[in-house]
């Protein structure tokens, strides 16, 4: 019988745990090798799952600067002065319309849409192929507007069309506005494009809509207050930068409204009164300082700028002769002429150097040297005392009151009073430089002209000729300084400014005895049937003023 047979192996026993060892060792190795790893991935997926999934969203997670609601500006009535309105504008919406791996087919599906579109409403589009691959580059997430503020007409024919392109939609937008046109546009200022880069310094997003800020005026100085608190919107985006969806981060906070001292009805009166003229005026409430009116002509329509001014309206704006840009209530200053008068009657008052009964003859002109100084009243005044020369604006007593004061009492009565000197008004920090003017003297003369002080350049200074320089703002301060009693106020123009802070004034150095006597003569100016500004007389109103005219330049 033949087969196989089996022939049990028999292990020596110590080989046998040699073996066995081996095994276990090599598979504790096995074990620890594939134990690194696990315990990597365990710790990425579980201890720092937080971190990668941050990384992940910053690769596909746009966020969109959202732009505030402006505050309005106010006028002390609650009158409307400067808003903020919806701008209707027609955008493609690239996302819809994209063709996956082919740029060029994007661009030719969204000139399609907006072709169709521009057919529908009746307009050309304000965009072309450039202009759309510059936004698939640049901007693919974002709306791409192809009609910004487009009129009613527009927007019905395309909300009320059957077939509207896909793709197509309105995109609303901030415009700011001014419901009363070009009242009091030197004060209120204008709004422009914020500068990309500089909003980027304070909250860096990927993206910015379109937004405004102050540029000029109140829009300028009180832009942080009026531009509220941008929102933020998070915009998952694909591979290819397109928009994927779109969720909140933090809603827009509306800006505050600015209440301004400025009632506008007075203003509107101010400014009819100018008319077409160049000029200035100012009006303010003698016991509190606030501005009533300050208007400036010519002047200009702050809607121009509000959707951004075209560059060729912007250059005839900034060429033109006339200067509607510029505010002639602070930034002018000019010779104050007769209104100048009270400062050196004040001078001579509080110095002792003349008396209310100080008399001097007046013919018609006074001579000094070879210079001659002509008074209005060419057959003369004859003798005649302050309150009354006052009243009369005599050029010949004032020079010779000058002269009896000295020009170092005028020019110190004058700084005392304001002149020479910035206001504080807060237009100054709202782009306008204001014009200090110019308070001259003898160091002043000898260090900008070399030459000495003159008795001629005093009489020039008794009468607000020569080389003082005055703003209608500083004339107006003056004016209500005398008024009040001696306060020297500083100028309000907004009521509720956010800090709270506001600078009163100051007592001027100058005996109340002097000023009432010199508030005596102005209102003889207009009370008098003789002064010269006796036709500003109210009836059943007393009031007080002083004439002045001035030649100087535009």
């Amino acid at each position: 019988m033949s087969g196989v047979m089996r022939r049990r192996w028999a292990m020596p026993s110590d080989r046998l745990e040699t073996e066995i060892f081996r095994i276990r060792a090599l598979a504790a190795c096995m074990c620890l090798l594939l134990a690194v790893p696990a315990i990597e991935l365990a710790r990425m997926q579980i201890f720092q799952a937080g971190r990668y999934r941050s990384s992940l969203d910053r690769q596909s997670i746009r966020r969109v600067r959202l732009p505030a609601p402006r505050g309005r500006i106010l006028d002390r009535n609650g009158k409307c002065l400067a808003d903020t309105r919806p701008s209707y504008s027609i955008a493609v919406y690239v996302e819809e319309l994209r063709k996956p791996g082919s740029l060029s087919r994007t661009i030719e599906a969204v000139e399609a849409a907006v072709h169709k579109t521009g057919g529908i409403i009746g307009l050309r589009p304000e965009i072309g192929p450039e202009d759309i691959r510059r936004h698939i580059r640049q901007r693919a997430p974002l709306p791409l507007v192809a009609w910004r503020d487009a009129d009613w007409k527009a927007i019905s024919r395309f909300a009320e069309y059957p077939d509207q392109p896909s793709g197509v939609d309105v995109f609303v937008e901030p415009v700011r506005t001014y419901p009363m046109g070009r009242l009091a546009a030197h004060v209120l200022g204008y709004v422009g494009k914020r500068d990309q880069a500089a909003a980027e310094e304070e909250d860096p997003f990927s993206y910015y809509l379109p937004d405004m800020t102050g540029r000029y005026g109140i829009e300028s100085a009180y832009d942080r207050e009026l531009a509220g608190l941008a929102g933020a919107q998070l915009i998952r985006v694909d591979a290819a930068g397109f928009k994927h969806r779109a969720e909140m981060e933090r809603e827009a906070v509306l800006g505050r409204d600015i209440t301004l001292s400025i009632d506008w009805r007075i203003q509107r009166l101010a400014e009819e009164a100018l008319s077409d003229a160049r000029g200035a005026a100012v009006i303010v409430e003698p016991f509190s300082g606030e501005i009533l009116a300050m208007a400036s002509s010519p002047s200009f329509d702050p809607n121009r700028f509000g959707i951004g001014i075209d560059p060729e309206e912007w250059r005839e704006l900034l060429t033109d002769e006339a200067r509607p840009l510029f505010n002639r209530a602070i930034q002018g200053a000019y010779p104050p002429g007769s209104v100048f008068k009270p400062v050196v009657a004040l001078a001579a008052l509080d110095s002792a150097a003349a008396s209310p009964a100080t008399t001097f003859v007046c013919s018609g002109s006074f001579r000094i040297g070879n210079a001659e100084f002509d008074c209005w009243q060419t057959t003369g005044h004859g003798a005649i005392a302050l309150e009354k020369a006052i009243e009369q604006s005599c050029n010949a007593y004032f020079c010779q009151l000058g002269l009896l004061c000295g020009h170092q009492r005028i020019a110190d009565m004058a700084r005392e009073l304001g002149f020479g000197e910035r206001t504080g008004i807060v237009l100054a920090a709202g782009g306008m430089t204001e014009n200090p003017g110019l308070v001259p003297d003898e160091e002043w003369k000898k260090r900008r002209l070399r030459e000495g002080w003159r008795s001629g350049d005093t009489c020039n200074m008794s009468i607000g000729q020569g080389f003082v320089l005055a703003t209608p703002l500083q004339v107006a301060m003056m004016c209500a300084c005398l008024a009040n009693g001696g306060t020297l106020l500083t100028p309000r123009l907004v009521l509720n400014p956010s800090d709270g802070a506001y600078e009163a004034g100051r007592r001027v150095k100058c005996d109340r005895r002097a000023i009432e006597i010199v508030r005596q003569g102005m209102r003889d100016v207009i009370e008098n049937a003789s002064g010269t500004g006796r036709r500003a007389h109210v009836e059943g109103v007393e009031l007080a003023g002083k004439t002045g005219t001035a030649e100087y330049g535009p």
